[in-house]
């Protein structure tokens, strides 16, 4: 079977069921695993430059959130055609996380093909693992995918296991830094899998820029940062937005030692299996344990927090 996928977190549901070899196309997003995909096709691309503009920069050019406004990528029709996929998984969920589902189905209709296309719009940590099966039920491995899903229920019932009976620290997780952005969807439920209260968000919720004021009455014990779409070195490029907030040092999260910069692309923005890990590198930070393999800097690292004000 041919798969395009148009999704980050769908490349890594097709890698999670060991099917990487019947990727012939992707996003200029993808990157895991990296060795398996460095000779896979990329169909898409955008014209923002991240690595150059701030997050506010980034925040304005889509809109005005980071979570809203058109679809931010291009999609090369001519080279999708040229694929001639079977299958092409995309999402319907976050315009500003693909290429919109729209734009896909514009593209597919062109192709005349048969083509089928499957959207992906998990929002807990239930839907994130019931589209490996929903996937793999197309691509025709049904089994194996239930037994995968099975396989990462135990790891985070494992996860559970291990922080059982600790004193559950209150958590923000911070999924965007200028406006101010709580993490929704399926991390409140890493947190709570993690021995953590989640703080600002609901699991599922689809969450809307916060005040710095509402952090500062929130009052948590832990602070998670993980910008969507930020590797751990971007998100170290600007820590002052953070700490030059007024009253940043005065948190009992700052006070402890207790903010922490995560991999948010891999473990906690993409609705892919690495979810899983994610809880078990929480499980670390918030607790100390291991509940998996050994958490590593490039995973999770203490924030610089500075002076604050």
């Amino acid at each position: 079977m041919r798969i395009v996928s148009l999704l980050p977190a769908a490349t890594d549901i097709v890698a999670e069921l060991g099917l990487s070899a019947q990727l012939v196309g992707r996003t200029h997003e993808c990157d895991w695993p990296p060795r398996e995909l460095a000779s896979v096709p990329v169909v898409t691309g955008t014209d923002l430059g991240q690595d150059s503009l701030t997050s506010r920069e980034i925040s304005d050019a889509v809109g005005g959130s980071a979570h809203s406004g058109s679809s931010l990528y291009t999609l090369d029709t001519e080279a999708l055609a040229a694929l001639r996929p079977d299958v092409v998984l995309t999402q319907d969920l976050c315009d500003v996380c693909a290429v919109s589902y729209e734009k896909v189905s514009r593209a597919v209709r062109l192709l005349d093909a048969g083509t089928r296309v499957l959207s992906l719009e998990p929002r807990t940590l239930d839907d994130v693992l019931d589209c490996l099966v929903t996937v793999g039920d197309l691509l025709g491995v049904r089994a194996h995918a239930e037994q995968r899903r099975a396989d990462l229920w135990a790891r985070l019932e494992r996860v559970r296991r291990s922080v059982a009976g600790r004193d559950r620290p209150r958590v923000v997780a911070i999924e965007w830094l200028d406006p101010l952005w709580p993490a929704g969807h399926w991390v409140p439920e890493q947190i709570t899998t993690a021995g953590g209260e989640p703080l600002l968000a609901a699991p599922g919720e689809h969450t809307e820029p916060m005040t710095w004021e509402a952090v500062r009455a929130a009052r948590p014990d832990a602070v998670l940062v993980l910008p969507c779409g930020f590797p751990p070195e971007r998100t170290l490029r600007e820590t002052e937005l953070l700490t030059r907030l007024p009253g940043w040092a005065e948190l009992p999260a700052v006070r402890a030692g207790r903010v922490w910069v995560l991999d948010g692309p891999a473990y906690f923005n993409r609705p892919g299996p690495r979810v899983v890990r994610g809880a078990e590198v929480l499980a670390h930070v918030l607790h100390g344990v291991r509940a998996g393999e050994t958490v590593t800097a490039a995973e999770a690292r203490p924030f610089p927090v500075g002076p604050g004000r």
